[in-house]
């Protein structure tokens, strides 16, 4: 598996608007060695046994279903839903989701690697932002408990879905090059 980092957000990233304020935003990236299209890192990432650990909870948590064909359909454009998120940006190599409550973004952007278009390596990234909401009793924006409680089990979840990600895309490549299905 290809080692996953954490980034800086690259300069065209939609998800640098949330970047400079009182948002956390985070940002991992990963390079597999092979030609990844936008549409296939984000079928992938959001069709890993992990992320459907993930729609699972929420299904049974928040009745939130969502499919491995709802995924596809996110991937190619053909859907601006996905179980909790919805589409709040999007460019031909990335996308920019936001929960139904407005406090989370995830974003998935593919860019081939060393700057080359038909390159033979893509770097995969991904990034969240947490958006403060007003506390009421001191009247002020505020992360609240959970994000101070949870923010190791994010950074963790985090790479270990990236990581998801790339093993899946390497190893659904494997298996059509030995011409398996």
């Amino acid at each position: 598996m290809p080692p996953i980092r954490p980034c800086e957000l690259p300069a065209t990233a939609l998800l640098r608007k949330y970047q400079g304020g009182q948002a956390y935003v985070d940002c991992y990236v990963a390079e597999v060695p092979l030609a990844v299209s936008h549409a296939e890192f984000v079928a992938a990432f959001y069709t890993t046994r992990l992320f459907k650990l993930e729609r699972a909870i929420l299904k049974w948590l928040a009745a939130l279903p969502s499919s491995d064909a709802g995924a596809q359909a996110l991937a190619a454009g053909g859907a601006s839903t996905f179980a909790a998120w919805r589409v709040e940006g999007r460019d031909a190599d990335q996308l920019l989701m936001a929960d139904l409550l407005g406090r989370t973004r995830s974003w998935l952007m593919a860019s081939p690697a060393g700057g080359n278009p038909a390159g033979r390596s893509t770097r995969l990234y991904f990034g969240s932002a947490l958006v403060p909401k007003l506390d009421p009793s001191s009247g002020r924006l505020a992360m609240g408990f959970a994000f101070y409680a949870l923010g190791g089990f994010h950074r963790l979840y985090s790479r270990l879905l990236l990581g998801a990600a790339c093993q899946r895309l390497l190893a659904s490549r494997c298996k059509s090059q030995a011409g398996q299905p």
